[in-house]
């Protein structure tokens, strides 16, 4: 199994934690392959949402007379239980638009479900490529999105102006993030992982500079009252991202700095370079070596 595709399969691991501030949340629980899972739906105002189940990507809700749109969708078996909570808010299921923020199954494996029941499915082009051409078991025709953008997608809906812009060469090479203008509400995708060592797919045409280059036009789009829902972890903020930004640039200059005098994979992980990130990024998905392996293989094909 290719650790490209890892987070697929692994979703199960993903350990990232479903925190919630203000509003009011709703618990449907649920069992996936034999455990049981928690989709949580916190009320943002504005008509929107941010729902996460702490084993797959965060998902934002737009409701309102003018119908619903979805950022994401999750696991390929989870695609009922999030439309019951779905349901639970609007008192009608499929919504009218999902926007997938890049093509990993974590995001994208509710696709099918949806569409099945009238949803039409938009993306960039490159994550409908991406499908294509390396289709998983769980895929199918209906999977794939049928509307494909390159740059930016604007949607004008329940009074919010939502801008899903194209970030290239980040988390992978399909990558959007969402901000609902009116409400001051950014959804991030992978490209911000809160509190947590960030999986850069450079496989999937990720890179390190592409990454933090995401964050940085996040912090742009952002202000102090900002919500960000990043694609995994809690609730965020503009200095949560900063955050985030800081450790990944001084990670990828330690790291490159090693590269750079010689060092081979292992001379690197010997030295140790992220320690002092240890105890605060540390995962179970991206441990501490396997971020240094990341910056390691960007820094050797830079």
């Amino acid at each position: 199994m290719s650790f490209r595709l890892a987070i697929t399969s692994m979703a199960s691991v993903i350990a990232a934690t479903s925190l919630v501030s203000g509003g009011s949340a709703l618990a449907h629980g649920v069992a996936v392959q034999g455990r049981e899972v928690t989709v949580e739906t916190t009320e943002m105002g504005d008509g929107i949402y941010m729902m996460s189940t702490g084993i797959a990507g965060n998902l934002a809700l737009l409701i309102g007379d003018d119908g619903a749109v979805l950022i994401d969708d999750q696991l390929p078996d989870t695609g009922a239980q999030i439309e019951s909570a779905i349901v639970e808010i609007t008192g009608e299921g499929a919504p009218r638009f999902i926007v997938n923020t890049h093509y990993h199954g974590d995001h994208v494996g509710g696709n099918a479900h949806f569409s099945e029941r009238g949803s039409t499915i938009a993306a960039h082009h490159n994550i409908r490529t991406r499908l294509q051409n390396d289709p998983q078991t769980w895929m199918s025709e209906a999977t794939l999105p049928i509307m494909t953008f390159g740059d930016d997608l604007t949607f004008h809906m329940n009074g919010q102006t939502v801008e899903v812009s194209h970030v290239p060469e980040a988390h992978t090479d399909g990558d959007s993030i969402v901000y609902f203008r009116e409400a001051n509400i950014l959804h991030m995708g992978d490209i911000m992982f809160a509190g947590l060592f960030p999986f850069i797919d450079l496989d999937g045409g990720g890179s390190v500079d592409g990454f933090i280059a995401g964050m940085e036009r996040g912090v742009a789009l952002a202000d102090e009252n900002t919500r960000i829902i990043p694609g995994h972890g809690p609730l965020a903020s503009v200095a949560d991202l900063q955050a985030s930004i800081d450790m990944l640039r001084e990670a990828a200059f330690r790291v490159r700095t090693l590269v750079e005098g010689g060092a081979d994979l292992d001379a690197v992980q010997a030295a140790e370079p992220l320690a002092d990130f240890h105890d605060d990024w540390n995962w179970r998905f991206i441990t501490t070596e396997r971020m240094v392996a990341t910056l390691y293989n960007d820094a050797i094909a830079r």
